[in-house]
Parts: C-alpha cells; sequence; structure tokens
C-alpha cells in the first residue's frame, strides 16, 4: 500500500481533518500536479502523523507549495499524539528527515491555528511567518450577530432590503459572473474554468458546497459567493459582486446570507483569511475575531529566494 492509499484510508477516520487537507479536495485542486504524502510512524509502524503535499517544478527546482484555494495544510498528528509535545517533535523530526532527502529548493506550507508543529518545526530551523484569518463562531442568535456588525455594515443591510438571495446559481454561471467582475477591476481569477468545475463536482457530491447569489427584482446578480464546509467551519472560499452595483449593500447580504447558511450546519464561519487591509477592515465589521495560524517554510537552495524574488517584482510591475 503506498502512502497515499494509506493517508486515504487513514484520512476517512479523521473527523476534525480540514477540508484542504482531504483527499477529494487534493485530487481537485492538485489535478494534473502531483500530490503525495509523507508518514511519520512508530516503531511497530503505527501512523503518529502524515503530511500532504503538493510537489512542483520549475526547471531544475523542485519544491512545496500550498494548493490553490487551500488555507491548511502541513503535519495533521493522530488524537494520541496531538497535545504531546515530545511525540509532536518527534513526528516533525521523522518529516524533516524525509524532506531533506527530497532535495527540495523551497517549503511552503499553513498550519491549522494552534498547531504545535509550528514550534516544532521552527525548533529544526524552519521559519515562520503569522498570518491572519477572520472567524466568528457564535452564529445562535441571528439578532444578536447582526447587532455585533459595526453600523455601516448594518447600513448596508437595509439598502439591501429590495434584494434577495437564492442558492440555485449553477457553477457555469458563478464562473463567468466571477470572471465579469473580476475583468471590470483588470484583474484574472486565479483558476481555470476546468479547475472549478472540477472542484465543485467532487464538493458537491459529498454535500459539501453552495453557491449562495444576491439579486434584484429583475434578477440581475449583483453578487455571489462560493462556499464550502468541513465538520467545524464553512469557509467563505469565493466571494464577488458587482463593482456597478457596490453601494446596493449586496455584499453585506452575502456575507449574513452565508453565516446563515453556517449556522444551518451548525458549523462556525470563516472568512477565509486576508493579508490585504481593505479586504481585512471589511471582515473585521461582520464581528468577526482575528485567529492567528502560521506559514512555515524553509529555502534549501538560496538561488530559488531570488528567483522568487524577481518573480514578485514581475507580478507587481504588471498588476
Amino acid at each position: 500500500m503506498t502512502n497515499k492509499e494509506r493517508y486515504v484510508e487513514w484520512a476517512a477516520t479523521q473527523e476534525f481533518l480540514p477540508i484542504s487537507m482531504q483527499p477529494w479536495w487534493l485530487d481537485a485542486v492538485c489535478a494534473g500536479k502531483e500530490w503525495n504524502v509523507l508518514l511519520a510512524e512508530d516503531e511497530n509502524k503505527n501512523i503518529l502523523g502524515m503530511m500532504p503535499y503538493l510537489l512542483r517544478k520549475r526547471l531544475w527546482y523542485k519544491y512545496i507549495v500550498m494548493p490553490v484555494l487551500s488555507q491548511a495544510g502541513g503535519i495533521w498528528v493522530t488524537p494520541e499524539v496531538t497535545g504531546d509535545r515530545w511525540k509532536v517533535a518527534e513526528v516533525c523530526r521523522q518529516i524533516k528527515e524525509q524532506l531533506d532527502g527530497m532535495h527540495l529548493a523551497y517549503y511552503y506550507q499553513q498550519y491549522i491555528p494552534g498547531s504545535l508543529c509550528v514550534d516544532a518545526l521552527k525548533a529544526l530551523g524552519f521559519k515562520t511567518k503569522e498570518r491572519i484569518t477572520y472567524r466568528v463562531e457564535d452564529l445562535s442568535d441571528l439578532d444578536a450577530l447582526i447587532a455585533s456588525f459595526s453600523k455601516n455594515k448594518r447600513r448596508q443591510l437595509q439598502k439591501a432590503l429590495s434584494l434577495h438571495a437564492e442558492r440555485k446559481m449553477d457553477i457555469e454561471e458563478f464562473y463567468r459572473f466571477h470572471k465579469r467582475c473580476l475583468e471590470f477591476r483588470k484583474r484574472q481569477c486565479s483558476y481555470t474554468r476546468e479547475f472549478l468545475l472540477v472542484l465543485e463536482r467532487k464538493a458537491r457530491r459529498l454535500k459539501q458546497c453552495e453557491i449562495i447569489s444576491i439579486h434584484n427584482a429583475d434578477g440581475q446578480p449583483y453578487a455571489a459567493a462560493f462556499l464550502v464546509w468541513d465538520s467545524r467551519h464553512l469557509y467563505y472560499l469565493i466571494p464577488t459582486y458587482d463593482e456597478a452595483f457596490k453601494d446596493s449593500g449586496a455584499s453585506a447580504l452575502l456575507v449574513l446570507e452565508a453565516m446563515k447558511l453556517a449556522r444551518e450546519k451548525h458549523v462556525h464561519f470563516d472568512f477565509e483569511g486576508s493579508m490585504d487591509r481593505g479586504v481585512a477592515n471589511h471582515y473585521k465589521q461582520f464581528g468577526s475575531t482575528p485567529v492567528t495560524y502560521f506559514a512555515v517554510e524553509k529555502y534549501y537552495k538560496p538561488l530559488f529566494r531570488l528567483a522568487i524574488w524577481i518573480q514578485k517584482l514581475r507580478e507587481l510591475k504588471f498588476r
């Protein structure tokens, strides 16, 4: 049995495994690319932890990065290891040795909030970067929830009283709408149509996704969001809105309707984070709480750092 096969079998027993680490998700977001798994075991070959990863190649460099639209990754330890710093450190040591043997140029993964693996990997020479997501955990009282919104967002909800929400937009229509909204702002989708169709099909089959759209009385879409969830959180994965109707309150109503869906699913609401100040300020106004998680990285080859730096300069130049 391969590592990946063992992971698929093992993941089925992990109730709280984040959606972005579930095998079906990795199959979808890594379609056409290579993803695999590293294992950490005890002396009896019992699994202590696993690390699914996406391996990419550029020229003669091999590197590990997060798949698109995926918030959490890295090492996931078994319940008997969770909370035991010594055992977690042993899992991370085993994984590090395997990473060292892969002759990588670069490693980068994002870990769930509170993961003890972050400190263990930092002690092993990896660098960590703080990241922020925004969450709303208490969705039990909708009136109290709305009251926690900023005055600006409550005002926007008042503007949106003539609009209505639907859950029947199909994925093709969503993709066209999102693409059109981005083109208006002279931006491009971070994913292809085919990518989104595969992801939606797999998530829909498992009943772990929904599309919410906000329309006017004539059925014209003003805003929409593609949402996914696991056993703990609903993720505000791909939101979009028509810039021409930015003062309609549609974006605020979209967030509220997404929160209502999370409430129906009995899970917390996760804005999927943003390090962009403008977007972060938008999320803060919905009564959300900032939650810290960490990215863990290591440059094995200095020249790869230079290549990444040059690429970022080019991206900034052509924005």
